[in-house]
């Protein structure tokens, strides 16, 4: 009888989704839920779809009624410029998610607690009909006790409403994209019960100091045990916290804490204690190594919590105009996320909460196109996301979803805090973003100031805002859009020459970290059309009837030449592209062609390979073949260019460059190599003289940079014409 009853409560346990961690026991409410939506603030009477969770309203089945609004195609390529949201053109309605659970009775006397990391917007709880309260926070963990109304050994009903986008108090923090039609609704990360003694390690910080030897614990209790109705100092109570530090992968213990310290009953109390951490594993995107810290919180001597944080040892900060990690120099390599504009996707579907398909978006494509950072632009992802960045070696700069103003002051300070409480203990986050292209003066320069006393790990972007605006200015973030504004015959663009750098010289000179977290302006959706934005580019470089193949192929050449403008000078701290992941049918485009589930990259993305070698050598020349006002040259006449190599690494590099020219059919009519050498964080120019032929024609000039020890060699390209103005020239394509 005993073995039964053990049995039927493991089954329980797992059906349930239960396991335990030490002092924590835990349920998971992943999975399908019962859905629907009213018009009003009432239940639907009864629910008539499911829903996954996490996700977002249109993966409900049947579909919502708004479906094919929220997903519609345009009809047009219309650019309007928006001060304000978009004309509603669906239904805003309330979504109610509902699951019954069975809690088990052995869980009596432990304190339960629902966690929602994410959902949007405005989200209020319900359990067996008693209401457990509301949230406006879209971004961070929503979480309630429970205790009060669940119903041990039975089942429990769970029941949450999501409200609309259209009802976001003015007060939550951003929320803001003008590039965006819809904001879907939904609870779009995990989903937990968790039972706990009456102290509960509700949050925890591990941050890392790499310079000085420790680790610095910092741990929120929430305190459950109920006020009393006594003196102030009554209300305070010991409580002991214990921490241990092993290495995630081995096991291995390698450092321990203990804090001891009185928190005040029915409230939250922040703790912290430096433990030292000797023989140092480093982490960095060649060696992403990961520590666990478990943490013990105890009520009298008896185990009340125990939570198992993942974390790293690294130092992220600033030296002059560059950043550091680990006390050297790193060049940031890389591209952004855009979600939050994904979303809107009709092909976006559950690709979002699908690790594999995660995995390979920013880690494998990441390794293949040497990136090392990432952008998560206009809003945050799902925590998983920050665990596979963790996992392999990726830095993130993390914006929280803040363009344009929105929110009360009080409202912004309560969600960053939670922000950074809630997402601190990844390393692959370097850089706090708290908005995209705009200033706030209360951000900058009151709310950043006190978060760095939380977090004085990391440093911070305030969009907009340089040492001009913002005290202890970290960082600036210009976008070099050189093509925003249509150049045209009567603004020439020299497009390939590294040297040109036009209105943008300012960022040359900055005092502060100049990160280029977007550039480019030449975007294509995955059909290969035109953008909403880059419509008149095409037109002007191309003719009015321009076939993808040809669109993709300048989109190509212009985002490498693009690169290794930006690349070649060594002032700058990083290079992001804009855009690895956006909405197929919005301003922007991204990195890939086809159905996105089967992430089949652009041309442009196999060049990215090249530009963004840690090591280059690129041809400084003008391009010829679309700068239309770039003469033809004389047949036989001479070609004089720098050879201008680039090296990201903290040690000097040497190998060979081979520079040739191909006729239109491809045939090589020039070859020549010479050695090449580049100091640690370098720039060398090397200057190179080619005869042109003497038969007119398009050229192809190439650089090959083939690094001692290499397998295949870095290749930077530029077109050349040979003739006169009735000369019609066609070009030889290469293709890595």
């Amino acid at each position: 009888m005993i073995k039964k009853t053990l049995f039927a409560l493991f089954a329980l346990l797992c059906c349930a989704g239960a396991w335990a961690q030490g002092g924590r026991t835990t349920i998971s409410l992943n999975g399908q839920w019962d859905f629907d939506q009213t018009t009003t603030a009432f239940p639907p009477a009864k629910f008539t779809r499911t829903i996954p969770v996490p996700g977002l309203v249109h993966l409900a089945t049947p579909r919502i009624e708004d479906y094919d609004r929220f997903f519609k195609k345009p009809l047009q390529l219309d650019h309007q410029q928006r001060e304000n949201f978009p004309p509603m053109d669906y239904t805003p309605r309330y979504s109610w998610y509902r699951k019954t659970v069975d809690i088990p009775a052995s869980l009596q006397g432990m304190q339960g607690y629902i966690t929602i990391k994410k959902s949007q917007y405005v989200t209020q709880v319900f359990v067996n009909g008693m209401d457990m309260g509301s949230s406006m926070e879209c971004y961070t963990p929503i979480e309630f006790p429970i205790t009060s109304a669940l119903k041990f050994g039975q089942k429990n009903e769970i029941l949450i409403k999501v409200g609309d986008r259209y009802w976001l108090p003015y007060a939550a923090a951003g929320s803001t994209d003008k590039e965006k039609m819809h904001y879907l609704p939904g609870i779009w990360d995990d989903v937990e019960i968790s039972f706990t003694g009456y102290n509960r390690a509700h949050k925890v910080l591990m941050l890392p100091s790499v310079k000085d030897g420790k680790v610095t614990a910092k741990v929120l209790v929430y305190s459950m045990h109920p006020a009393m109705n006594i003196l102030e100092p009554q209300s305070w109570m010991d409580c002991r916290i214990t921490i241990d530090v092993y290495e995630k992968v081995s096991g291995k213990k390698v450092a321990s804490g203990e804090i001891k310290g009185r928190i005040k009953r029915d409230n939250r109390t922040e703790l912290d204690t430096d433990i030292p951490m000797t023989d140092i594993h480093k982490w960095s995107p060649d060696d992403p190594f990961m520590y666990k810290a478990v943490v013990n919180v105890y009520d009298s001597d008896k185990l009340s919590d125990t939570r198992e944080i993942p974390f790293a040892m690294r130092d992220f900060g600033r030296q002059g105009t560059h950043f550091t990690l680990n006390g050297e120099k790193i060049y940031l390599r890389g591209t952004n996320i855009t979600l939050q504009r994904f979303f809107e996707d009709p092909e976006c579907g559950d690709l979002a909460w699908n690790r594999q398909w995660v995995t390979k978006l920013i880690a494998e494509f990441s390794k293949q196109a040497h990136w090392n950072a990432m952008r998560i632009c206009v809003g945050i992802v799902p925590d998983f996301w920050y665990d596979i960045a963790d996992e392999n070696g990726i830095m993130l700069q993390n914006e929280w979803f803040y363009w344009h103003t929105h929110g009360w002051n009080e409202q912004i300070r309560t969600e960053f805090y939670n922000w950074l409480w809630s997402d601190g203990n990844h390393p692959s986050i370097v850089i706090w973003d708290a908005l995209n292209e705009n200033w706030n003066d209360y951000i900058g320069n009151t709310l950043i100031p006190e978060l760095k006393k939380l977090d004085p790990t990391r440093l911070w972007d305030a969009g907009y805002m340089t040492s001009n605006d913002a005290l202890g200015d970290d960082m600036d973030e210009p976008h070099p859009y050189r093509m925003m504004n249509h150049p045209g015959p009567k603004n020439p663009y020299n497009l390939g020459d590294l040297n040109d750098w036009g209105r943008y010289e300012y960022v040359l000179d900055a005092s502060s970290p100049q990160l280029v977290n977007e550039y480019g302006w030449m975007w294509l959706w995955r059909d290969g059309t035109p953008t909403m934005l880059t419509a008149n580019n095409y037109a002007y470089y191309l003719g009015p009837n321009s076939t993808v193949d040809q669109r993709r192929q300048l989109q190509a050449y212009w985002m490498q030449l693009e690169t290794e403008w930006l690349r070649s000078t060594r002032s700058l701290a990083g290079v992001l592209y804009f855009c690895h992941l956006t909405n197929n049918y919005g301003y922007t485009g991204d990195s890939f062609i086809g159905n996105i589930k089967d992430l089949t990259p652009s041309p442009m993305f196999f060049w990215f390979k090249h530009c963004f070698s840690p090591s280059a050598v690129f041809v400084n020349l003008t391009d010829e073949r679309y700068m239309k006002h770039i003469p033809p040259r004389a047949p036989g006449s001479p070609l004089v260019f720098d050879l201008v190599g680039i090296n990201d690494n903290n040690h000097p590099v040497k190998g060979t460059t081979t520079v040739k020219l191909y006729d239109s059919t491809g045939k090589i009519v020039h070859t020549g190599t010479i050695a090449t050498s580049i100091k640690a964080y370098g720039r060398s120019e090397t200057p190179y003289l080619i005869t042109l032929p003497t038969t007119p024609g398009g050229y192809l000039v190439t650089a090959e940079y083939l690094e001692d020890g290499a397998r295949e060699p870095v290749v930077s390209r530029r077109y050349v014409k040979v003739g006169d103005e009735n000369t019609k020239f066609t070009y030889y394509e290469i293709n890595p």
